[in-house]
């Protein structure tokens, strides 16, 4: 055999190898692309299902409304009951709820392009609240961590947002939710929760005065203040990170889509008069280093408030009465505010929701609509009564 005969059967292994990885790769990248057009085609479809639930939604909102305060009012007694009949409970209630309405919260918002509302800290705060009841109901430290959150800046945003308990309303009612339970569960869980009794007073060991197991004021104001800020920081970086680097040019393309923070005061400018024409005191707050700053006074004023909530629930957790009341104030907000809500608020908007629908009926519609409203128009039948 010749040498570059002898030479290029040696070549033909390394070719076959080289072919083999070619194609392998070539299988790989279509595999890829396969996987992003499905990916892409199954968030179309979502969206597109999410849409039109939302439609159907509304188009029964009234009978809808009317089932929603139907179950609200009793779901809310059966809870009451189970409150005092079986604490140990209440978590599994919460984890159900959670998991129930939040997807269903998803669907409503993505449809009205709110669904960035739901990178949020109360949701953020959630999660952490599911991972402790569901992974490591025993975990001390964990459980401290979330008694913070919990009766700290979810439970205060209910007083100064003004969560309003509003029975015919899913979204007011979630609302709620969200921020009342898990206060309430972790309550039940420190005070009322047998197994803690349990903890408390072991067998053949010396009666321990709480739990968690509080050795000394460092070690309480560590993980009811001090870890959780450095959580909360990482969710506002986590937060900023999203909204302002990644999906910053999202939010630019559609300024229909609304977060909680700087894209609602530097990208809608509507929003901004309406917030400058109430001139209120948040509104006022967040002027004072100019209106180029507002975002990072925003930022500024929410960490001062979580500061200040996190460092209430240390006497919140050490005092029964005091978590037992505040239990109460928390209640007695959210069902004032529902008052309010339902005398003040919701009469506008059945006059501006019935203005609507006459404006978009056909002029003809309208105008017969006009002469029977009339109150110079007697008919046959109001001069024959």
């Amino acid at each position: 055999m010749s040498e570059p005969e002898a030479h290029i059967d040696e070549a033909e292994p390394f070719r076959r190898v080289r072919q083999k990885i070619a194609d392998r790769s070539k299988k790989v990248v279509q595999t890829k692309e396969m996987l992003s057009k499905q990916a892409v085609q199954t968030k179309e479809i979502l969206s597109k299902q999410a849409v039109k639930i939302a439609k159907q939604a509304e188009e029964h909102e009234r009978f809808i409304n009317k089932v929603t305060h139907l179950v609200g009012v009793l779901g809310f007694g059966a809870f009451c009951y189970l409150l005092g009949a079986r604490p140990q409970d209440v978590s599994y209630v919460y984890c159900l709820f959670y998991v129930t309405f939040v997807p269903l919260r998803w669907i409503y918002y993505r449809y009205k392009k709110w669904h960035y509302y739901l990178l949020d800290f109360c949701y953020y705060a959630n999660t952490f609240f599911m991972i402790m009841l569901l992974f490591y109901p025993k975990n001390e430290k964990l459980f401290m961590v979330c008694f913070s959150f919990a009766e700290g800046p979810l439970a205060w945003a209910l007083i100064i947002w003004r969560c309003s308990l509003v029975f015919s309303s899913v979204d007011k009612i979630v609302s709620v939710l969200i921020h009342l339970l898990p206060g309430i569960v972790f309550f039940t869980i420190r005070w009322w929760d047998p197994e803690t009794f349990a903890a408390m007073h072991p067998e053949g060991k010396a009666a321990r005065t709480s739990w968690p197991y509080v050795g000394d004021k460092s070690y309480l104001w560590t993980w009811l203040f001090v870890v959780p800020l450095v959580a909360y920081t990482l969710w506002q970086l986590l937060y900023f990170l999203i909204v302002n680097v990644l999906r910053r040019q999202r939010l630019l393309r559609d300024p229909e889509v609304m977060t909680s923070y700087s894209c609602r005061w530097i990208f809608r400018r509507e929003l901004s008069k309406k917030a400058q024409k109430a001139n209120n005191v948040w509104w006022r707050l967040s002027g004072l280093l100019g209106d180029q700053k507002r975002p990072f006074m925003y930022i500024l004023l929410q960490a001062g408030f979580t500061v200040a909530t996190l460092a209430i629930t240390v006497p919140i957790f050490l005092s029964y009465e005091i978590d037992f009341t505040f239990q109460i104030l928390k209640l007695s907000a959210t069902i004032w505010n529902g008052g309010s809500f339902l005398l003040e608020v919701m009469p506008r908007q059945v006059v501006l929701k019935e203005k609507k629908k006459l404006e978009m009926q056909p002029i003809p519609e309208q105008q017969a609509q006009l002469v029977l409203d009339h109150p110079d128009n007697n008919t046959p039948v109001e001069q024959n009564s």
